[in-house]
């Protein structure tokens, strides 16, 4: 990792000086300088807090309407991304940042973004500071998130997504934007019609550069940022610094700080991680009990098709459920996200588009209803519960013929789970996720029968098989008269043994007749 001093600290609110010969940073030609092989690989270096504890937001150098914004919110002091990331940030430098989903990583790439651009304003369709990322939802939360701080300082915030008016967003973006949080695809539009200029960002902040480059995003993303200056500052920050990401620090990226508080792995202290091994055609109702429990749950489906029919299921079970997919409109994406929000939905249904779009408090179940294709979804999944030092359970349910494929996704998310057999109506279930039935009866497993004692010649039937028999019963059957003659006994004793052989069999099989080789 460079030390701090390699590089000259830029002004707070003001970018770093450009060249006029079209030269970048370096001295040499852009071009060169954004492809130069010999800028060093992406190093981690995980950071601690000082000896004497976190230091305070105002001595990590915010702007003081900002800090009095956060003691508003009850923000007394900063996590340990926030802490480890906002003095360099603050001071110019380029940087990369790795935490664990729901550390608090928005608002330290988003206060440094805010506080650079303090005392001044756009020009129409010309904003200052930009954040990418990945989903439309992130987009919205990202906003709602930093718009307080925003207002503070003065500064105006907009958001440019897909799903919603172009039309509309045009005329935010003449109305004069300070920060801009967009989503490549959408951006990259408003660029090609020329509707936005980023001519004059100063700062650049990429939030899950990793779900981007997953999501096919870096070919929007590299044009996005071939039209920002080149001696801009960028943040980028990442689950996971290796291939595509690193290809695209070492172009955009100069001297930049590395700084990461946590292995990127899902052993988290505050998060239970079970799988509970069920039968498939036990899978549903196991799901419905689950839904049923108090508090704020997502499930996760692999399709969207699969969260449609779940969502039909629990309603018809009387579970109030929202779902949340690609394919519904962006108006529906956020009204669901809302109920769930304000608790009049307290169960959301979804596909992976939330796992990095969704931050909501109190989530206190995730549920993989069906389990992750890799152990990075895994992770951001998971990462809707527990966040910010909060508790949380994560359960994955887990049929016969996924065993071994979830068992080396949790080895590969450095996870180490709690594995269960489970069934509907199970008190196990109801411990480990607060599960009960859909009309809200606490889950109770019947009473087992207590076991008849046996001895010799007690309680067992004439022919020496058969169930024991309570005392006496046997000898009321004795005296019992008679109806018909001996075949018709006969013929009711083999009946009676065919419903038996069938009753024990297993669903789907035929009865194996007595005798049977």
């Amino acid at each position: 990792m460079s030390s701090p001093t390699t590089r000259r600290a830029r002004p707070v609110g003001g970018s770093r000086p450009r060249r006029s010969d079209g030269r970048g940073r370096s001295g040499r030609p852009q071009a060169e300088q954004r492809f130069a092989p010999t800028r060093p690989a992406v190093e981690e270096a995980l950071w601690t807090a000082p000896a004497a504890g976190m230091p305070t937001f105002a001595e990590l150098g915010l702007p003081t309407p900002v800090v009095d914004a956060l003691a508003a919110r009850g923000f007394t002091e900063p996590f340990a991304i926030q802490a480890a990331t906002l003095p360099d940030a603050l001071a110019g430098r380029d940087l990369l940042g790795r935490a664990q989903t729901g550390s608090g990583k928005t608002l330290a790439f988003g206060l440094a973004l805010l506080s650079r651009m303090a005392g001044s304003r756009s020009r129409p369709s010309q904003p200052r500071g930009l954040v990418l990322v990945p989903t439309r939802e992130l987009a919205q939360q990202v906003v709602d998130a930093l718009d307080p701080y925003a207002k503070a300082l003065g500064l105006t915030t907009a958001v440019v997504v897909g799903g919603l008016s172009f039309n509309r967003q045009v005329s935010e973006l003449r109305g004069g934007v300070d920060l801009l949080v967009a989503t490549p695809g959408r951006l990259a539009d408003h660029l090609q019609q020329r509707t936005c200029d980023l001519s004059e960002v100063t700062v650049t902040a990429l939030d899950e550069a990793d779900r981007m480059a997953d999501m096919g995003f870096l070919p929007q993303v590299r044009a996005i940022l071939d039209r920002t200056p080149a001696d801009g500052q960028r943040l980028l920050f990442s689950a996971t610094l290796d291939g595509e990401v690193a290809t695209l620090v070492r172009r955009y990226l100069t001297d930049p700080v590395t700084r990461s508080i946590a292995s990127a792995t899902g052993q988290v202290s505050t998060m239970e991680h079970h799988l509970l091994h069920v039968d498939v055609a036990s899978k549903p109702r196991v799901a419905t009990e689950i839904a049923a429990r108090d508090g704020r749950t997502i499930m996760f489906v692999r399709t969207k098709h699969g969260v449609d029919r779940l969502v039909k299921q629990l309603r018809r079970s009387g579970i109030d459920a929202g779902a949340l997919h690609g394919g519904k409109a962006q108006n529906n994406r956020n009204r669901a996200i809302a109920a769930f929000k304000e608790g009049r939905t307290p169960v959301l249904v979804a596909t992976d588009v939330a796992a990095r779009g969704i931050h909501i408090d109190d989530v206190s179940l995730v549920v993989h209803v069906d389990p992750p294709a890799d152990p990075k979804d895994y992770l951001h999944r998971a990462g809707r519960t527990a966040r910010a030092g909060d508790s949380g359970v994560v359960v994955t349910l887990v049929t016969a013929v996924e065993r071994s494929d979830v068992d080396k996704l949790a080895r590969q998310a450095g996870i180490r789970p709690t594995q269960t057999t489970v069934a509907p109506g199970d008190a196990a279930l109801s411990t480990i996720t607060g599960a009960r039935e859909p009309s809200g009866v606490p889950i109770a497993e019947p009473p087992k029968p207590a076991p008849t004692p046996r001895g010799p010649g007690r309680g067992r039937s004439r022919s020496g098989r058969g169930r024991a028999q309570p005392a006496g019963q046997e000898q009321s059957r004795q005296d019992a008269p008679r109806q018909g003659g001996a075949g018709e006994n006969r013929a009711a004793r083999r009946v009676g043994t065919t419903r038996a052989t069938f009753s024990a069999a297993q669903p789907g099989r035929r009865p194996r007749r007595r005798g049977a080789v």
